[in-house]
């Protein structure tokens, strides 16, 4: 068969089969073109599902008249004119293909008035044939587009629509979706001629709030955690499920730049920065992520639901970073309950940094940094907001090449500061206690008890009290957290029966591990395991347990040996014994006693 240029009625219908896969493609479509003409007022009129009537009226700036044909071709749109204006692109349109993919599989309208002109002007096409007729009309300044018949002329497309019902379901979820980043827009949807929707718009917090109940429930809305957190060049806000709601919510709304997209990495970081407070394997969330357009890449999925990062890592642990500094500053918050007034707090940390996400050996240098620089205000008041903090530094992104941004030392530097993650291997503790006996070379402390003089090792306490910590974890189970890349070594062919043997001491351990092709897949462990090798331990703990059932206490032994802690202070250490009465007797007892008195006595007969 011999090669030749598609006409352009069957190129239009092959363009309309990814742009418009139902009656809620093409309203995502046209309610998006009326926000990037700066319409603060959208009216979306339903009938039968869509199937039958989709009408979208805004107040925006309007289309010239000489312009409205043109609108309707393919490829033609205002929004881009150079390859510049496609490596940043703030608008949700910009490749001019929906109007003219509607317009193949329906007869559409398109009714527009600019400020300038005197009167309206409508535009008609009518299926693949494309041929656009342009009429005077009455019509106030903005735009109406009327989409009639879908697929009538594709009856095959047609049938595979479904009922009345579900698709407008479809419609009214995307609404939902558009309507809580855009809340400085009043929308309205109806269907059938009665009003389902009125989303008015929303100017200040409280305001939102209602907006945010309307659409993801009272619940939600009145226990949600408010995300405010800035870091160079990147911004996250925000509300975040509260791990005292007792129910995940069905709210997972995900944005870069104002578009919603649909991200693995997203959900990865929301649910690790849930692992060690709450056992919901997917909270709710509704986060807003802003940063340089250079940064990310929207055109990468033929319906824009997806984008690529440049540095995906970066923005995966600005994210985790962000939302544990959130929820660790609402435990904080939680004795708050029962003030009325809003308490203002200020909150300065030091974070170790984590070295399970940083493998570039350029960045291996930046693992010991100190991250002193997030500080910020957390607001308690009926929603718990909190904010996550906000700092300053060195740009990560380095100097900008043709579009093309590379990391330099600063990104490196930038990098390290954000990897430092609290709260996950260090023990935050009250205020400290008075009592605490004095401190010889920062690592022991010096007792006294009558006449006897003795040295206690903080770092053996700081060890037994952790244990002691793991043994009441795992009487209730450990959560595990799951990894972003699910690490797999060759699998012992005794496996299959051991981990069915031992199924809920691994659940316990809060490990999860699967066996496929031969291979064992490491699907998640327990935070304590996070900076080990994997590879090495897991098998190793999988011969231990095909021997015996290990107990908590050998359990909790082996967890400790194992993990990386690392302890504030002595003070720290002083103030978690202060919680085991039994075990601190039980430390102190074991001391090195000082024989001081013979000391003095050799030193004295000198």
């Amino acid at each position: 068969m011999a090669i030749r240029i598609l006409p352009p009625q069957l190129a239009n219908q092959i363009a309309a089969g990814e742009v418009v896969e139902r009656p809620a493609s093409v309203v995502k479509e046209l309610v998006e073109n009326s926000i990037d003409a700066g319409a603060r007022r959208i009216d979306i009129e339903i009938e039968k599902g869509g199937a039958k009537l989709i009408r979208i009226r805004d107040n925006g700036c309007g289309i010239p008249q000489q312009e409205l044909a043109l609108a309707l071709s393919r490829h033609a749109t205002s929004k881009v004119e150079t390859l510049d204006d496609l490596e940043a692109i703030l608008s949700f349109g910009f490749r001019g293909e929906a109007l003219a993919s509607i317009s193949s599989v329906s007869r559409l309208t398109l009714t527009s008035r600019i400020a300038s002109q005197s009167e309206a002007w409508a535009a008609y096409a009518e299926g693949s044939e494309m041929a656009v007729r342009v009429i005077p009309a009455a019509h106030p300044v903005g735009t109406t587009i009327d989409v009639v018949d879908l697929f009538f002329n594709t009856p095959a497309r047609r049938r595979f629509l479904k009922s009345d019902k579900t698709e407008f379901g479809h419609i009214d979820e995307w609404l939902k979706r558009i309507a809580l980043v855009r809340s400085d827009v009043h929308f309205t949807l109806s269907h059938n001629g009665k009003t389902v929707r009125n989303y008015r718009p929303a100017t200040n917090e409280p305001q939102y709030l209602q907006r945010l109940a309307q659409i993801s429930g009272k619940a939600f809305a009145d226990s949600a955690l408010k995300v405010d957190c800035r870091h160079d060049d990147m911004a996250l806000s925000g509300y975040l499920q509260s791990p005292a709601q007792p129910s995940p919510a069905d709210v997972h709304y995900f944005y870069v730049n104002g578009r919603l997209v649909r991200d693995r990495l997203v959900n990865h970081a929301v649910r690790q920065a849930f692992a060690e407070l709450s056992e919901m394997e997917q909270p709710g969330y509704v986060l807003m992520l802003e940063l340089d357009p250079h940064q990310v890449d929207v055109n990468v999925h033929p319906a824009k639901h997806e984008v690529r990062f440049h540095q995906s890592r970066y923005v995966h642990d600005f994210i985790l970073q962000a939302l544990q500094s959130a929820l660790s500053q609402a435990r904080e918050l939680a004795f708050a309950d029962e003030v009325d007034e809003p308490l203002v707090r200020q909150v300065r940390g030091t974070y170790q940094v984590a070295d399970d996400f940083v493998s570039e050996p350029e960045y291996s240098a930046s693992r010991t940094a100190a991250f002193d620089g997030m500080v910020g205000s957390s607001q308690y008041s009926g929603n718990y907001p909190v904010s996550a903090g906000r700092g300053a530094s060195t740009s990560p992104w380095g100097a900008a090449r043709g579009g093309q941004q590379t990391p330099d030392r600063a990104a490196v530097h930038a990098y390290g500061q954000l990897m430092q993650t609290p709260g996950q291997d260090k023990v935050s503790l009250p205020q400290p206690a008075t009592d605490m006996p004095p401190v010889l070379g920062g690592h022991y402390w010096v007792m006294c008890s009558g006449d006897a003089l003795s040295l206690i090792d903080i770092r053996y306490a700081a060890r037994a009290c952790h244990k002691h910590e793991l043994i009441d974890k795992l009487a209730t189970g450990l959560i595990g957290q799951p990894l972003l890349m699910p690490v797999s070594v060759t699998a012992d062919s005794q496996w299959n029966e051991l981990l069915e043997l031992r199924e809920s001491l691994l659940r316990r351990l809060g490990i999860e591990l699967a066996i496929r092709y031969g291979q064992l897949i490491i699907k998640k462990v327990p935070p304590y395991l996070r900076d080990c090798q994997l590879a090495v331990i897991i098998p190793e703990l999988l011969q231990w347990i095909t021997i015996e059932e290990p107990a908590y206490e050998a359990l909790a032994a082996w967890l400790v040996k194992q993990t990386k802690t690392t302890f504030e202070s002595a003070m720290t250490v002083w103030q978690l014994l202060a919680q085991y009465p039994d075990l601190k007797q039980e430390i102190l007892a074991k001391g090195q006693l000082l024989p001081w008195q013979k000391w003095l006595e050799e030193q004295s007969s000198e």
